[in-house]
């Protein structure tokens, strides 16, 4: 068990998914965790759980080690403005999870010298399956070697240069919605050819985990898998090539390209 602690500040959608993440995989407890929000509903639930939950972002900050900032680009500025005197040099790590800003843009708003790591993790994390991407400045090597240890434990992890965080954010953080949207379809299509919505859904989703799964483990290409699946004249490839006539491949890399172009465009630095 580790003992640094970690404040996330912004515990929203992915802050929680986070905090309920590193709980859930044993390497933190929720004492072990400081929370914040402005909203009394949601910091009550965690409360219950044993979860420290304060709205004081700087008493969250004087009580950890990692700072993980979880807030929109929109709040960004402020954020970092409030809690800049209480920051330690040589104490705190920040881990950004904020969409669309550079590890330059946070530190010009600091003026103590911590290291900042930027992450990108999805949902999942809730769960322990997260895909999450790291990145940090090259003089930063052991703050991101802490980051990832940390988010080892809840899911897969992979270090990328910063210049692809943005992409990364749309492939792994949206994309999980793209994922579950394409579920939701499939058991959808289950209902019309038959079946209850609740065992369509189940039977869509464990079908899509099996394809995922396919790939991680085995390491094909997903083309490979498929021409396991389809033979001449068979049912597979005729209603794949109806999917491909109504551009069910493109419209995904469409919506990819989409969200990346604009995750750019959030963050603004004289907000």
């Amino acid at each position: 068990m580790t003992k640094k602690k970690i404040a996330i500040l912004g515990c929203g959608n992915i802050g929680s998914a986070i905090a309920n993440g590193l709980v859930k995989s044993e390497i933190y407890k929720p004492s072990q965790l400081y929370l914040t929000r402005k909203s009394d509903e949601m910091l009550s639930k965690f409360a219950a759980k044993g979860f420290n939950t304060l709205y004081d972002n700087i008493e969250a900050v004087k009580k950890s080690e990692i700072i993980i900032i979880a807030v929109t680009p929109q709040q960004l500025n402020a954020l970092l403005e409030e809690i800049d005197l209480a920051l330690v040099n040589d104490k705190h790590v920040l881990l950004s999870v904020v969409t669309g800003v550079s590890i330059k843009q946070i530190k010009s708003k600091l003026t103590k010298k911590c290291p900042v790591v930027r992450v990108m993790p999805n949902t999942a994390i809730a769960i322990q399956e997260s895909m999450t991407c790291l990145s940090a400045n090259d003089k930063d090597h052991g703050a991101l070697e802490q980051a990832k240890a940390i988010f080892d434990q809840l899911g897969k992890t992979v270090v990328i240069h910063e210049e692809l965080m943005v992409p990364a954010t749309a492939l792994c953080a949206s994309g999980i919605a793209f994922f579950l949207r394409a579920i939701r379809a499939a058991s959808q299509g289950g209902i019309e050819i038959g079946f209850h919505a609740e065992d369509a859904l189940f039977m869509a989703a464990q079908t899509a985990k099996g394809a995922a799964s396919l790939i991680l483990e085995n390491g094909q290409h997903p083309e490979g898998e498929v021409d396991k699946v389809t033979t001449p004249l068979g049912i597979t490839i005729s209603g794949l090539n109806q999917m491909e006539h109504a551009g069910f491949s493109s419209s995904l890399i469409k919506g990819l390209v989409t969200s990346a172009e604009k995750a750019k465009t959030l963050y603004s630095e004289e907000k």
